[in-house]
């Protein structure tokens, strides 16, 4: 009898031991963020967001250290270097806003392979041995259809600004507002311009292309181009349409004019800046020994009508709404993974 309860009691101690021995300490551990481009006020925004977070994080001593790089532009090949250059310095996890899905798997598995931890986020990739966090794009793109079915129940034409052509993330929204005008044919997809996600781009593109296209009922849009958008519009003397924001600071104020103005409404809709810090913590939770599942999916950030004022109030000038990540959110959003599985 007590060589069966010390028998238990061991087993228990063993368990016990096994759950506290999986968090490892953190704080000699360096993360490196590969950004491959920052040319907008969205990536901006993602940059300073993480530096105030990993700022305060290594100040408490969770990790050593967490350097952002970017790559000058935005490229496969040199993101590849930039990551194979971040093995050569000894980093522990690398978290990866990715050029492309699947054109630097070669170097993220060459990371995975010296034993360092791939967190991809926003621009995520495919290799298995990476994490990817996420939000649903593609749905992100539905729901703009569906919004403006709601509110133009005819439907109309369609001018659609489009993100960084062969990125994860352009590709996905464009496929979902497809999949959108698929399930509601009143609407017409008319006109197709690459915006590249910012604001002097967009309207550059579709001041080029509005005199070739017919009367636009609404724009439908990836973040970074509805501000543009609008002055084009002006500039070439056509009505504006309704066009659906990404939650730049421009774009609110804008729609704030126009809605006092006239009651202009539409809705707005991004991933937040702040899913960066996200990453970082998952990564941090990686190396802390933490069972964390390859795919994290988050919401999406979505202004409307009736809570406009209280977002703009909150983004700050030439900024993006936004929502940065605790280490508690991080453990949240990982709880929610597993017990999605």
């Amino acid at each position: 009898m007590l060589k069966q309860t010390l028998t238990m009691v061991t087993a228990t101690a063993v368990c016990v031991l096994a759950a506290v021995g999986a968090r490892a300490d953190t704080s000699d551990k360096s993360i490196a963020l590969s950004n491959n481009y920052a040319g907008n006020s969205w990536r901006q925004a993602m940059l300073r967001s993480w530096d105030k977070v990993t700022k305060q994080a290594v100040a408490d001593g969770k990790v050593k250290a967490a350097d952002a790089f970017t790559t000058a532009e935005n490229q496969v090949t040199e993101q590849a270097a930039q990551i194979q250059n971040l093995i050569l310095q000894g980093y522990d996890a690398i978290v990866l806003n990715a050029a492309s899905p699947d054109a630097l798997n070669g170097a993220v598995k060459e990371a995975c392979d010296a034993g360092i931890v791939v967190v991809s986020f926003d621009g995520i990739v495919t290799e298995p041995c990476a994490w990817r966090i996420a939000v649903d794009f593609k749905q992100m793109g539905k729901d703009q259809i569906a919004y403006l079915a709601e509110k133009m129940p005819d439907g109309g034409n369609l001018l659609e600004i489009r993100g960084l052509a062969g990125v994860f993330v352009d590709d996905e929204i464009s496929a979902g507002i497809h999949e959108g005008v698929a399930e509601h044919p009143q609407f017409k997809i008319v006109g197709s311009v690459h915006g590249d996600w910012a604001q002097d781009v967009a309207q550059k593109a579709v001041a080029g292309i509005l005199p070739s296209l017919p009367e636009i009922h609404a724009v439908v849009t990836q973040g970074g181009d509805g501000y543009g958008a609008a002055q084009a519009f002006r500039a070439a003397g056509r009505p504006t349409p309704l066009i659906i924001m990404g939650n730049r600071e421009d774009e609110l104020l804008w729609w704030k004019e126009q809605k006092d103005a006239n009651g202009y409404e539409t809705m707005s809709v991004s991933i937040a800046p702040g899913v960066s810090t996200l990453a970082f913590w998952v990564a941090q939770q990686i190396l802390d020994g933490q069972d964390v599942p390859k795919d994290l999916v988050v919401p999406f950030l979505r202004i409307d009508q009736d809570n406009l004022e209280q977002n703009l109030a909150n983004t700050e000038k030439g900024g993006v709404a936004n929502v940065e990540y605790s280490l508690e959110d991080a453990q949240k959003v990982i709880q929610a993974a597993k017990a999605a599985k």
